[in-house]
């Protein structure tokens, strides 16, 4: 049951649609002393990030934040900061992994293609160095025993940096999400807008500059010598109208 929920989860993080602020390769550019830092003492920021994901509240400390079999079986209730200790020094890469997966499901952050080949890149550098230290071993040549060691310098070499960019990577996402990027852009709301209504004589005028024109409307227009003097005439038709002889004889009525 509890395998069936990693996968699904697993899944899901695929169908997040945030990214981190800063990728793995841009790390050291964005932060290079604290990325030098986490290569030279990896266990001990694993410890701070850690604290620090949980917002400093050890009392929701579960063992690799509750992705392994063991969590909450190790006693972490009982001595918090003794366990999260010990799983940093003991399972370091998986107190790495289960910080990211922690920030992942917090803000549905997704890892990108790039991310994913660095990553993937490491874990099989690390498998192919373990499978050449097992071929040395068992034919015992030195050719192959020289290969070994060279493979596991370079494995180790991809292995601390790695994960120095990835505890970096976490260190920047969590400096934005406390502010320290400053506030957050604040999107400006509308001013309210009116309709108008029948029994309004004038649309209302929210949102809009003053007009010039703000006579009611009508017709005819309320203007000054309007209708002109004498119009119509007072005697209408004329007398004269319509004029002898109209309609010509033969004319159909």
């Amino acid at each position: 049951m509890a395998s069936q929920e990693h996968l699904d989860k697993m899944q899901l993080r695929q169908n997040y649609r945030n990214f981190w602020h800063t990728d793995l390769m841009g790390t050291i550019q964005a932060d290079a002393p604290y990325c030098c830092l986490a290569c030279w003492c990896g266990p001990c920021i694993s410890y701070l990030l850690r604290k620090r994901a949980l917002y400093n509240d050890m009392s929701r400390y579960v063992c690799c934040a509750g992705y392994v079999p063991c969590s909450g079986r190790c006693g972490e209730s009982r001595c918090p900061e003794v366990c999260l200790a010990t799983e940093v020094f003991l399972c370091f890469v998986n107190s790495v992994a289960s910080t990211r997966f922690m920030l992942q499901d917090e803000f549905n952050i997704q890892t990108t293609q790039c991310d994913n080949c660095i990553i993937g890149f490491m874990f099989c550098l690390q498998q192919i160095a373990c499978i050449f230290s097992i071929v040395a071993m068992i034919v015992g040549s030195e050719e192959i025993q020289q290969a070994s060691q060279l493979l596991s310098c370079l494995a180790n070499l991809v292995y601390c940096t790695v994960c120095a960019c990835m505890q970096t990577q976490h260190k920047i996402e969590m400096d934005k999400r406390d502010g320290m990027f400053g506030p957050q852009p604040v999107m400006a709301v509308p001013p309210v807008q009116q309709m108008s209504r029948i029994d309004q004589p004038i649309p209302p005028s929210v949102g809009y500059p003053p007009q010039g024109y703000g006579q009611p409307y009508g017709y005819p227009p309320q203007a000054q010598g309007y209708p002109a003097a004498g119009y119509p005439p007072t005697a209408y038709p004329p007398s004269n109208y319509p004029p002898p002889g109209y309609p010509p004889s033969g004319y159909p009525k």
